[in-house]
């Protein structure tokens, strides 16, 4: 059976003139909101013809116009050169002061397929798709000569007349760009990633999704009718007095979600500091004290402080090097037990990340996929008294 339906997720879509915003829920708990502000959409995936402006020969690194306020970051092996012109990606939002973060290995996601025009003959699979069998029948139906594609999660038991039509959307779609690509002028947009909701119906596939915008709702029935019809009578328009996101506590979870401390159910704590360079997490006991010995009090304490972890990353959006210090424990299966519950509450997370080892110093050094600012970025500016350190000069 098709795993197009995943029951446990519901989608919230609130729209309104300033911005959109997806809230998703797991099990009745908010789990990740993303935010794109109408004046300022998202540039990743979006596809442009850029100008080498500079070549950084020792990085193996160039900067790119792409008719951006600043010049993009391109790090490539192949040899470039000055005024140069070439088709890009963007794979990293600019953040701060750093530009856009550029790719010449295109890929274009559909609802079923991700494809590569690059990569000639090239298939490969989800890691959600573990039957031998369904391997084998969806390689067969999307095998092709001149391309290559990742085949998504989402495929797993589609029919073969939807996987066909979204090689064929695909194809028709790269043409298109390459045309527009002959046509246009360099530092132009060539091809648009699509808006917030249409990404969101096509990458996460929810049991229900509400929308609270009229004119959404009709855009994206629209899109899955022609792209996921099964995804049609789970999305729904919500026309409630009280407003979506109060209706489900979403505001309530974004400010506390901005917030350092995090209380455990426990009485223990973690708490949160967000830098340019990194994020760390510090675990406590806080009030709580166990009730047989002082080494089941840390257990336990490390235990719900790691499932609070994997959501607060996700929810904060929280990137790049995160260094978590959990409380000393002394045997080493406590140690394992606390690094597999961290990994398995980030096995739904879409932004990939690895975990190392606890470290001699006791600490668990992690990297997390920086593809677009945290929650706070978004929706926080630094502080002109002290300069975002916490600390005012008495």
């Amino acid at each position: 059976m098709s795993n197009i339906i995943r029951r446990s997720l519901h989608i919230l879509i609130n729209v309104s003139e300033r911005e959109t915003r997806v809230a998703m829920v797991e099990n009745g708990i908010l789990q990740e909101v993303i935010i794109e502000r109408t004046s300022r959409r998202s540039l990743v995936g979006n596809i442009y013809k850029g100008r080498v402006c500079r070549v950084l020969p020792g990085m193996q690194a160039a900067f790119v116009d792409i008719g951006l306020e600043r010049a993009a970051f391109l790090h490539t092996s192949d040899i470039l050169h000055e005024s140069q012109t070439l088709l890009v990606q963007v794979i990293k939002e600019p953040i701060g002061t750093k530009g856009a973060r550029l790719t010449t290995q295109i890929s274009i996601p559909s609802s079923y397929l991700v494809f590569l025009p690059y990569s000639k003959k090239v298939i490969a699979f989800s890691n959600r798709i573990e039957s031998v069998e369904e391997r084998k029948r969806l390689k067969e139906i999307v095998w092709h000569d001149n391309y290559g594609f990742i085949i998504r999660t989402a495929a797993e038991g589609a029919k073969d007349n939807l996987l066909r039509a979204d090689m064929d959307f695909l194809c028709r779609l790269w043409k298109d760009i390459k045309e527009k690509e002959a046509q246009m002028p360099p530092c132009s947009l060539i091809y648009k990633e699509l808006s917030l909701a249409l990404r969101t119906i096509r990458d996460f596939r929810g049991s229900k999704l509400q929308i609270d915008s009229q004119d959404t709702f009709r855009e994206v029935v629209n899109f899955a009718d022609k792209f996921i019809p099964d995804l049609v009578p789970y999305i729904e328009h919500y026309t409630g007095e009280v407003p979506l996101f109060e209706l489900y506590s979403i505001d309530d979870e974004i400010t506390k979600a901005l917030q350092r401390k995090v209380e455990l159910k426990s009485g223990g704590y973690i708490v949160i500091d967000e830098t340019e360079a990194m994020t760390t997490i510090d675990v406590n006991t806080g009030a709580y004290v166990g009730s047989r010995n002082f080494e089941e009090t840390v257990l336990k304490t490390n235990l719900e402080a790691a499932e609070a972890i994997g959501r607060q990353l996700r929810l904060r959006n929280l990137s790049g090097i995160i260094i978590l210090d959990f409380i000393d424990m002394q045997a080493p299966e406590h140690r394992h037990q606390v690094l597999q519950t961290l990994e398995k509450c980030l096995e739904r997370d879409q932004c990939k990340s690895y975990i190392s080892e606890v470290s001699s110093l006791g600490l668990v050094q992690m990297t997390r996929k920086r593809s677009r600012e945290s929650l706070a970025q978004q929706l926080c500016e630094t502080c002109p008294t002290c300069g975002g350190r916490g600390r005012v000069r008495r």
